[in-house]
Order: structure tokens, then sequence, then C-alpha cells
């Protein structure tokens, strides 16, 4: 079983940049054909896929984030990264990393509350 741990900074303020990572102790990020997610929740609404990043290294976005987001990764270190520029009190929320495997196995991070604000 894979496990993720998100970290970030938890209050940031708006048109700043939000950096938050993702680790996977004792796993590897590079497996064929996994496929790495940046997933969130604004309160009181459903889940939001923000974009996300092949076993190859290449990225997809949400065609709505795409302007601010960035996805990358360090494989030595097993950590997956977002960075998104610009943000606003809309961006609140809580944010996930998720992981979709090569055997049809999804697995989710605890979640890291993001407050937008001033």
């Amino acid at each position: 079983q894979v496990q993720l741990q998100e970290s970030g900074p938890g209050l940031v303020k708006p048109s700043q940049t939000l950096s938050l990572t993702c680790t996977v102790p004792g796993a590897s990020i590079t497996r064929k054909d996994d496929y790495w997610s940046w997933i969130r929740q604004p309160p009181g609404k459903g889940l939001e896929w923000m974009g996300a990043i092949r076993s190859d290294g290449s990225t997809a976005y949400s065609p709505s984030l795409k302007s601010r987001t960035s996805i990358s990764r360090d494989n030595a270190e097993n950590t997956v990264y977002l960075q998104m520029n610009s943000l606003k009190p809309e961006d609140t929320g809580v944010y996930y990393c998720y992981v979709d495997d090569a055997l049809g196995f999804g697995y989710w991070g605890q979640g890291t509350q993001v407050t937008v604000s001033s």
C-alpha cells in the first residue's frame, strides 16, 4: 500500500505563490504507468482535479488552472510538488495528493488545508 503525505504552509496571502509537497516514503514515484495528481476541494464544494505528472515526467493540467499551476517531482526524494501562483481567496480548500497505479488502485493523502487570506 502506498502512503502519501502532503504538507504546505496552511495560510497564504492573496497574490502570493503556494508550494505544496507530497512525499511518498518507502515507494517510488517513477513506477511505470503511475499517474500522480493534485486534487482540491473548496469548502462546501466537490473535488476538483488540478493536474498530474505521469511516470515519464510529462504533465497535464486542468484548463482553468493551467496558467497558474505547475507540477514537478524529485525522484531522489520521492516527492511530488505543486506550485500555484497568483492565489485568490477562492483557492482556499483542502489539497490532496492522489496516485493511480498501474494496477488500477488509487491512493489518497490525508490532505492539507490551504487558506488564502490577508
